[in-house]
């Protein structure tokens, strides 16, 4: 019988960097109370969540992994604040084409391969790293986007896996490093 459960793909940043990043909203989270963004560890989203029978997770990473050869790593760029209207406060990535082929690769992968439905956000991606949202107080937003902007988190790294995560228990958490092939 089908097991499905919600899983998404998205690129991780290096350790350091996520857990600035964590800290970063666990300290929203004490000062104004933003607590949603804590659900998910620091990421780049490629691949918006889905359901898949997780009694075939392994068949989903060994496809991803054979999906990947045409695929090798590349560099990438976090730095300043902006947003999704009053209602997502967001670390900006910078325009890299190799992240828009990678995205828009696993995006006709998702449809052809997996026969999994497309997201708006499937052909209109807009690559950031969420710090805060949902649970924005309109009232506190000028001040908590003050608080991010202030925090100057930035980092200049080489992108050579992302990963497969899963929800557990109402939190995201990393199920498979899927490595980008070495050229």
């Amino acid at each position: 019988m089908a097991d499905l459960q919600k899983y998404f793909l998205a690129i991780l940043p290096p350790k350091d960097f996520g857990e600035q990043v964590h800290d970063l909203k666990l300290s929203l989270k004490e000062e104004f109370g933003v607590k949603y963004a804590l659900k998910s560890p620091a990421h780049i989203t490629l691949k918006m969540p889905f359901l898949y029978n997780s009694n075939k997770e392994g068949r989903l990473v060994e496809a991803l992994k054979n999906f990947n050869q045409g695929f090798s790593p590349f560099p990438l760029s976090i730095r300043g604040v902006d947003q999704f209207r009053r209602r997502v406060l967001f670390l900006s990535v910078a325009k890299q084409p190799k992240l828009f082929e990678l995205q828009d690769g696993l995006r006709i992968f998702g449809k052809r391969g997996l026969k999994l439905n497309l997201e708006l956000s499937d052909t209109n991606y807009h690559p950031h790293l969420t710090v805060a949202f949902q649970d924005i107080k309109k009232e506190q937003f000028d001040s908590i986007r003050s608080r991010v902007e202030k925090a100057g988190l930035e980092v200049d790294y080489k992108v050579g896996s992302y990963y497969l995560l899963k929800r557990i228990n109402g939190l995201w958490e990393p199920q498979t490093e899927i490595f980008l092939a070495e050229t």
